[in-house]
């Protein structure tokens, strides 16, 4: 046995512990995240400041909780598969140099695993159809039949959501009826709509009507804020209402807006709405969401829509697509003041559905201008750029709306 003496550096403590062959284990990894995936997660870390003796590391162990499924590795990230979507899980990890496994790190961030699911329904050419599809699909997907509304046409209708409810609302039947129908689904489930209540009637200069078309929605977790826009022939009005979505019923009255609304667009964060209120104007005006009253100016879009905007973002930033071009613009929920260019769709739109989580937002369908098309395309929300191809929706559509479970105003 050599023979250490004096005082010893950390390093001619670890030689001796090798040269009198007594194994030690490594330490606890550092740093430790997890990342939430569609039924998976993504375990990134840095290795622990001890190897043990001997002093490599051979091999990383992560326990999921609850479930304790075992994924091993070599390296960082760790990917942990076979999670099951909308349930929280916390993670443990242990290093090991092939002799014996460290202590465990504390639970990394408990992270939701979301399936980030988008539902849309109603256009020209879906009719009743619902479909949805996986946003956060890591290289992207086809959409899938979800199921039929109870309205059998629902042209230009309007949608909103909490986590687990989307409501569509309105839209024009196809011979010239405006619905006033509201309908809903559970996100996690399949199968057709459910009724949630009818719109209440708004006053215009030839009575009351009743329909929304045209119109926008967005919200909150609990509540919906709809833009009516057109309720009957050329009545478009500036009647803004509300929904709590975890009920059923009509809608509540909110406020006005500053002009008539139509063919409008709207996203949220999880406190303020924002609207495109009308076509062939650069106008956006908000609300606050918890509250109730007349909305007010936001600034200008910077780019005239010519029919069928529609918005998405996370919970600071919105993305409204104009209509009619292949601009996206951007904006910050927490100020006001004149959106700016985050970058180009893959073709020219309007009348599509936008649908987000708090990564990334997917633009379905539209109109480019001569045909229906069945175009999905995605951008990361949080960066500027142009859209990247997703994916297929079931068949060419427009004038249609589309909603999630993990949208910004959540």
């Amino acid at each position: 046995m050599a023979n250490y003496q004096g005082v010893w550096k950390l390093n001619t403590q670890y030689q001796a512990i090798g040269s009198q062959n007594w194994p030690m284990q490594p330490s606890i990894p550092l740093n430790v995240t997890a990342t939430a995936g569609v039924g998976q997660a993504i375990i990134a870390f840095t290795p622990p400041a001890f190897s043990g003796v001997p002093a490599v590391v051979t091999q990383y162990r992560v326990v999921s909780t609850p479930e304790g499924i075992v994924t091993v590795g070599t390296d960082s990230p760790i990917v942990v598969t076979g999670l099951t979507n909308l349930t929280s899980y916390s993670f443990s990890i242990q290093a090991t140099n092939g002799v014996q496994f460290g202590e465990a790190s504390t639970n990394a961030n408990t992270i939701p695993v979301n399936a980030s699911r988008g539902v849309y329904a109603g256009g020209l050419s879906q009719t009743n159809v619902i479909g949805t599809f996986q946003i956060n699909s890591g290289s992207g997907e086809n959409s899938a039949d979800f199921g039929d509304l109870i309205s059998s046409f629902a042209f230009y209708n309007a949608s909103c959501s909490s986590s687990t409810r989307s409501i569509f609302i309105g839209g024009n039947s196809g011979s010239g009826t405006y619905h006033n129908r509201m309908e809903y689904v559970t996100i996690a489930g399949e199968g057709g709509s459910t009724d949630f209540g009818a719109l209440k009637a708004v006053s215009t200069n030839q009575g009351n009507q009743f329909g929304s078309y045209f119109g926008a929605a967005c919200s909150s977790a609990t509540r919906g804020v709809i833009l009516r826009a057109q309720v009957g022939a050329s009545q478009e009005v500036v009647d803004i209402t509300y929904i709590t979505i975890a009920a059923t019923g009509s809608d509540t009255d909110f406020g006005d807006l500053s002009r008539v609304a139509q063919y409008a667009g709207a996203v949220s964060s999880p406190t303020r709405g924002v609207f495109m209120v009308n076509q062939g104007n650069l106008n956006m005006e908000y609300v606050t969401i918890a509250s109730t009253g007349n909305s007010v100016t936001f600034g200008s879009i910077g780019v005239y829509s010519t029919g069928g905007p529609s918005g998405a973002g996370d919970s600071t930033r919105g993305l409204f697509v104009t209509g009619g071009s292949n601009s996206i613009r951007h904006l910050t929920f927490a100020t006001t003041g004149t959106a700016e260019d985050f970058g180009n769709l893959t073709t020219v739109s309007q009348g599509q559905a936008f649908m987000s989580d708090s990564v990334y937002a997917v633009r379905a369908g539209g109109y480019n201008g001569t045909i229906h098309t069945n175009t999905m395309d995605r951008v990361t929300i949080s960066t500027l750029g142009d859209a990247v191809d997703f994916g297929d929706i079931t068949e060419d559509n427009y004038g249609f709306s589309g909603s999630s479970d993990s949208h910004g105003g959540l």
